[in-house]
C-alpha cells in the first residue's frame, strides 16, 4: 500500500480500496466546461410565430386574428 492511502482499523479488501480511490477522486475533479453556448432565445424565429389558438369556448374568435 502506499503512503497516501492506509488502512488503520479493519480489513479492506481490494474492490474497497478502489470504490473509496474512485470515489476520493471524483469529489476533488474539476467540472468540465461546457463547450455548447447557451441558447439564445431572442434570435430563435418562432418566437415571432403566434401560438395556434387553444380550443375553447371563443377559439373561433381567435382563429381569425393574426
Amino acid at each position: 500500500m502506499s503512503d497516501h492511502l492506509r488502512v488503520v482499523h479493519g480489513d479492506a479488501t481490494p474492490e474497497e480500496i478502489a470504490a473509496l480511490v474512485a470515489v476520493l477522486a471524483t469529489r476533488h475533479a474539476r467540472p468540465t466546461p461546457s463547450v455548447t453556448p447557451a441558447a439564445q432565445s431572442w434570435r430563435n424565429p418562432a418566437r415571432s410565430m403566434r401560438n395556434p389558438p387553444a380550443p375553447g369556448k371563443s377559439a373561433w374568435r381567435m382563429s381569425a386574428q393574426p
